[in-house]
């Protein structure tokens, strides 16, 4: 147990993560405003290997910025819970080997392959929900005051599931997506990022900025225009997929502003296309990441690095981390800033179930992440928000319940997928490959 006086516990599971570094070099940064004392990296035996070097790093990297923070490892994660202030979770169940099927046997058969969308963001939804569930029931019984931020993919149908299954309300989805948008739109609009505040509309990776706000004053007339005059540029893209420019008309038409992930239903045909070009050549995204993976372990390894390597930015999550420590920092000081994360919409978006996850701008205070009220949707931008919406329901319910039917009947109405026959044949192999990590679906 840690003395409360002295410092501040907190347990990453998952700890042998690439991006764990800029979680280490964010609570460096925030040490005088937030004293943590203890980090306890947590992982599983396969990733044992990638945990120890990730420590041994963070440990130079701390002992170089002069901080008494102790970074600790560990395979026991019940043991690392005990008497934890701040959970954070950034796991991958199954890997990177399980990533790479998400996208091929989707691809195999036409349909789009992506990692947090469609088939390929549901498999990981079936795999990720229920150990994540896990996580959370033995945070209610060995540290239930300590705030949980997940940033596992897919994070607003994990914060979803934690919402109906557990009765955890101390639990925050957190995507670097929002916050890219965030600091993008200050660049589009000119103005220091602290000046500039979004209202978001929609659920994660299918979000959109329905106001901005610059010194609390709405521009979002000329945000609008400013975003359609320069669509094509790469301000608001993504490091994981090049996105496409969209048109004037169809910004102007919408009177929002689309996130990046947009692009998979907006530009489908262009996507797929794509996609099914790296497909063929074996560079479909997991693949990609498979090889930077490799090139970044080989920099942790060398004893003499004791920073966060310039080389983490091309990974397609970069920020994400930072983004966990600027939520942590501004929950233990009672910030009341604005940030944007997945949280319950109680009411937020009034014509979005009360009780379900949505990303909304929220007010970041001691006792959460209170989401900003933006009435009702946006009507230009609604049936295709009920229907992701409606998506995620389905997915998270088959994720507990391992109802096949259900899946097939989820992915058949995702707009990525063309017909019910093709959800049905994905799933199947799907289930077939992913077998070992989907239990409730093996009876």
């Amino acid at each position: 147990m840690v003395d409360r006086e002295s410092g501040i516990k907190v347990v990453t599971i998952g700890g042998g993560s690439s991006y764990t570094p800029e979680l280490v070099e964010g609570f460096i940064k925030r040490y005088d405003s937030m004293p943590v004392s203890e980090l306890v990296l947590v992982d599983v035996p396969e990733g044992q290997e990638k945990l120890e070097i990730v420590g041994a790093l963070a440990k130079r990297m701390v002992d170089h910025a002069g901080v008494p923070m102790k970074i600790t490892t560990t395979l026991d994660r019940r043991r690392a819970l005990d008497g934890a202030d701040y959970v954070t979770t950034q796991i991958r169940v199954g890997r990177l080997p399980a990533r790479i099927l998400d996208e091929r046997i989707p691809l195999s058969h036409g349909l789009m392959g992506q990692e947090t969308n469609g088939a390929g963001g549901m498999f990981k939804a079936f795999r990720t929900i229920p150990v994540i569930l896990d996580f959370v029931r033995d945070i209610q019984e060995l540290c239930p005051d300590a705030w949980m931020v997940n940033f596992s993919n897919p994070s607003g149908m994990i914060e979803e599931a934690v919402l109906a299954y557990s009765g955890f309300d101390r639990a925050i989805g957190l995507c670097n997506v929002p916050v890219n948008m965030h600091a993008g739109i200050a660049v589009i609009m000119g103005v220091a990022e602290d000046r500039l505040e979004l209202r978001l509309q929609g659920v994660n990776h299918f979000v959109f900025a329905t106001d901005v706000l610059v010194d609390g004053i709405s521009v979002m007339d000329e945000a609008v225009e400013r975003y359609a005059t320069i669509a094509s540029d790469e301000t608001l893209a993504m490091n994981n997929f090049v996105a496409k420019p969209y048109s004037p008309e169809f910004i102007r038409g919408i009177r929002a502003i689309p996130c990046p992930y947009h692009d998979y239903y907006f530009h489908t045909a262009e996507q797929l296309a794509e996609e099914l070009d790296e497909y063929a050549t074996g560079n479909v995204r997991g693949e990609v990441v498979g090889r930077l993976e490799e090139t970044l372990f080989e920099t942790y390894r060398d004893e003499r690095l004791d920073v966060k390597p310039p080389e983490l930015a091309q990974r397609g999550g970069a920020r994400y981390s930072d983004a966990a420590c600027n939520l942590l920092a501004s929950i233990h000081s009672d910030a009341g800033d604005i940030q944007y994360v997945d949280v319950k919409n109680r009411g937020a978006i009034c014509d979005l179930p009360y009780d379900s996850a949505v990303e909304a701008a929220c007010r970041i205070t001691a006792g959460g992440a209170e989401p900003l009220a933006t009435g009702r949707l946006n009507p230009r931008i609604a049936g295709s928000i009920h229907m992701i919406k409606g998506f995620e329901r389905m997915v998270v319910e088959a994720a507990v319940t391992g109802d096949r039917d259900l899946a097939i009947a989820a992915l058949a109405q995702n707009p990525l997928c063309p017909t019910e026959s093709v959800a049905a044949a994905v799933i199947d192999e799907l289930l077939r490959a992913h077998a070992a990590y989907l239990p409730q679906f093996c009876c």
